[in-house]
């Protein structure tokens, strides 16, 4: 019985090993890199690495034919017969000899229109071969660096040095993913990971997936930053030109026709290249095109090359996708980095049944000990041998691990970053233990240095404490803020405690406590050194704040999917702050406005009475199209955005030093992005609310809104700030409805325009409207440019704006910088 077991095993591992393996090259001798080759009539496949080697896992000896399939080579056909493995199969592959057929056509007929005419015709009956199916899939990723400069703005850039050779070139980045995917058409997917391959990182899980890999070019749009549009989208006549640049046959004796594609206008979300479409059935049979980081906003991204192969299976008549390549180039600063993902699909199972179960929230999964997988497992897995440069790649970071893991090497690097230097009482310090993973840090003053009317000239800073388990989601965190305003002549100071207890339901627990100052509106929408600005060189004060003795405990967890729940506790006593300094770099006639948002040219009448209240908020937001990935580190939540997000409020005061400061306080939110396919972003932010038995409640609890008194604009969307409406003038105890909404076209009406398309910007359409009682509704209307800058840097905007309130209010420009933000 032993021996038989052991034959069992000995038997079971050389099928497990049961390959056939070579190199193909084109007659020159050179390595053919992505050839797709296939076991005829199955869905077992494979493709070539870099230097042209490939491994193609059979399942058993006996006959078999292998086809080699290469864009621009004649596809080869071999018949095999298999005695034992390994099987060593070199393959030299010749050029194809494309055929155009001489017709008499009309001059105004493209015989590539018809053809893509007919692909366009016939994608629904392609795409219902394979709307549903089981396959496994596997991927790798590289990111390579070359000639990495030693400096970036002045600052050493030292953190590749271990892994770069002298030219400062080198692999920063190689993983692996094998999986098994449930895929039905449109979107619904089911990954579970089983194996995982970091280079250098055995606690690792990479983030390869399919679902990342999902670029269907029978879709109307492929996604990326925006929507690229495909060559055979319903549309696509009117983003294309196409030509026929000729014909072949295949080893099924299917009449293959090259596309050519070029881009009607080079500044849409378009591609370049070529489309090979089998005659009659009208399928893809190929995919080889090129997409600028530009046509896509991703300015940091050169260019992006796209390869898809399908094959075909006789018996289902159906032809498939199974390899992939993306190869990409990005450059910024003088960091040029390339990269490339390999994707092959194999063993296919289409139209199996699935029940409701099959398809729930967690898309993504990894089985028990995935990352644990040894070299003698991948060998035998791996549809795509290593390069010489993996494999090295591989074992380099190994043993470099080893050796970064160590408390040795771990105190020897903190001892050299710990070093203090002569500018850090300003700039800061950081002092690191990063074997016990634990830090301390000085915040420095550089940053905390700030002017407003009430403290004047401000200096603020802050200790803080971190212990960091990131392998386990988990960190606290502890210190302490401390100000100074010279003016005023005080000096303050709070504590907070933070601890995250994992990184799966996100379950967090916050104290804090102190003397600072706030401003009225908690959502702080001046900016401290904006204001300082427009305070010192312009005299107008726009922030108003008042000082808060308190004591907050907050908890917040994911309590089930999709609904995040947040509890906090306020105990308050607040006072109100009146000017102490008319400091001005360029004195006006004009003097500061109060401290009093309720009246600017009184100086003498407080804002509010000192009070103490106790706050107790509880809130709910809920994503009713929350899909997640679960890895052994967490639980990492995202949304396909086919539902809003909508978000509940109760806030209740009591226990106040006065009964009328006392409130109830509902509010809700609604917020929702739809996407409009190639057309741009259509997004919502609608709020509202009510108090509650709040007549005479102290202004700092009232609902302010965030206006804004400066044309200058901090974040990407303007979908939560009314940019010409004054900061208090419409703060309310009583009920209110406050809707932002904006169109961004990502380019699909700017791109039309001559002269403007040079901009590469984006047109952004923007409506806002407040409503209180007893007071007009309050509106703003916008147009705007987003996406504006120099070369890769875009990170301006400039919107015109006119505000409405019984009758037009005001108009101006608002200067959008969002790195400001």
């Amino acid at each position: 019985m032993k021996n038989a077991f052991l034959f069992f095993f000995l038997v079971n591992g050389l099928f497990s090993f049961a390959q056939i393996k070579g190199k193909i090259t084109d007659e020159k001798g050179n390595p053919l890199p992505s050839v797709t080759i296939y076991e005829d009539n199955t869905y077992n496949g494979t493709t070539s690495n870099e230097q042209g080697s490939y491994e193609l896992s059979t399942k058993k000896p006996g006959k078999h034919t292998i086809v080699f399939q290469f864009l621009g080579f004649k596809t080869q056909k071999l018949a095999l017969d298999i005695t034992s493995f390994p099987y060593n199969l070199d393959v030299k592959l010749t050029e194809e000899s494309f055929t155009l057929n001489e017709v008499v056509i009309n001059p105004k007929d493209n015989p590539a229109n018809q053809i893509i005419k007919n692909a366009i015709a016939n994608k629904k009956v392609n795409i219902e071969k394979t709307a549903k199916y089981k396959a496994d899939f596997y991927s790798r990723g590289i990111f390579r660096i070359k000639d990495a400069p030693k400096k970036i703005l002045g600052k050493k850039l030292d953190m590749f040095d271990e892994v770069l050779d002298s030219t400062r070139s080198g692999i920063l980045y190689l993983s692996e993913t094998v999986s098994k995917i449930t895929f039905q058409k449109p979107d619904k997917m089911k990954e579970t990971i089983i194996a995982s391959k970091v280079s250098g990182n055995d606690s690792g899980f990479s983030f390869n997936n399919a679902a990342s890999a999902n670029f269907d070019f029978y879709d109307n749009y492929l996604p990326f930053d925006v929507n690229v549009v495909s060559p055979i989208a319903d549309n696509a006549f009117n983003y294309y030109k196409y030509k026929l640049e000729g014909s072949f046959y295949n080893e099924n004796n299917q009449q293959i026709n090259k596309i050519k594609v070029t881009p009607k206008r080079e500044s849409e979300p378009v591609m370049e290249g070529y489309i090979y479409i089998v005659d009659d059935s009208w399928a893809i049979y190929a995919v080889d095109v090129n997409i600028k980081g530009e046509q896509m906003q991703n300015p940091a991204l050169n260019l992006l090359t796209l390869k898809q192969n399908f094959s075909y299976n006789s018996e289902s008549k159906i032809w498939v996708k199974n390899t992939q390549t993306i190869d990409f180039i990005f450059g910024i600063l003088s960091i040029n980095v390339s990269g490339k993902f390999t994707y092959v699909f194999s063993n296919f199972e289409f139209d199996p049944t699935f029940t409701k179960k099959t398809f729930t929230k967690e898309v993504l999964t990894f089985e028990e000990n995935a990352n644990k997988k040894g070299d003698e497992y991948w060998n035998t897995i791996r549809p795509i041998p290593l390069t010489i440069e993996e494999s090295t790649d591989y074992t380099k970071k190994d043993i470099l691990q080893t050796k970064k893991k160590s408390q040795v090497y771990l105190d020897s690097i903190d001892k050299k970053n710990n070093k203090f230097h002569l500018l850090d009482p300003i700039t800061g310090y950081t002092y690191k233990n990063s074997f016990q993973k634990w830090s301390a840090n000085y915040a420095g003053i550089l940053t905390g240095i700030n002017f407003n009317t009430v403290q004047g000239w401000k200096i603020a800073t802050g200790l803080f404490y971190t212990k960091n388990d990131r392998e386990n989601g988990k960190y606290t965190r502890f210190g302490a803020d401390f100000d100074y305003g010279f003016s005023e002549d005080k000096f303050r100071s709070t504590g907070n405690f933070i601890h995250k207890f994992n990184n799966t339901n996100k379950s967090e627990i916050q104290i804090s406590g102190g003397n600072r100052v706030a401003q009225f509106n908690e959502e702080k929408p001046i900016k401290e050194l904006l204001n300082s600005v427009t305070t010192l060189f312009f005299e107008e004060n726009f922030m108003k704040i008042y000082e808060n003795n308190f004591i907050s405990f907050l908890y917040q967890r994911e309590v089930t999917n999709g609904i995040f729940m947040k509890a906090k506790v306020d105990y308050l006593e607040n006072k109100p702050l009146s000017n102490t300094t008319d400091q001005t770099f360029f004195p006006k006639e004009k003097n500061y406005t109060s401290n009093n948002p309720w009246a600017p040219k009184d100086y003498t009448t407080p804002a509010f009475e000192k009070y103490n209240l106790i706050k107790a908020k509880l809130e709910a937001r809920i994503n009713f199209d929350q899909n997640y990935i679960t890895r052994p580190d967490g639980k990492y939540n995202f949304s396909n955005g086919n539902y809003p997000i909508l978000t509940l409020g109760y806030e209740k005061g009591f226990a106040g030093s006065e009964k009328n400061y006392e409130f109830d306080h509902l509010k809700a939110k609604i917020e929702y992005d739809a996407k409009l396919g190639n057309k741009g972003i259509l997004s919502l932010n609608a709020k509202g609310g009510k108090f509650f038995n709040a007549d005479q409640i102290s202004f700092v609890d009232y609902k302010h809104f965030n206006g804004n008194q400066t044309y200058i604009g901090f974040s990407e969307s303007y979908l939560n700030v009314f940019n010409l409406m004054p900061y208090y003038t419409n703060s309310t105890n009583d009920s209110y409805f406050e809707l932002h909404t904006e169109h961004n076209d990502k380019g699909y009406i700017m791109n039309k325009i001559p002269l403007l398309n040079l901009l590469k910007s984006n047109l952004v359409l923007g409506y806002h409207l407040l409503s209180i009682p007893n007071r007009n509704p309050y509106a703003e209307y916008s147009v705007g440019l987003d996406n504006l800058g120099f070369g890769k840097f875009k990170m301006f905007r400039l919107d015109y704006v006119r505000s409405y309130q019984n009758g037009f209010q005001k108009d101006g420009v608002i200067v959008g910088i969002k790195f400001l933000n």
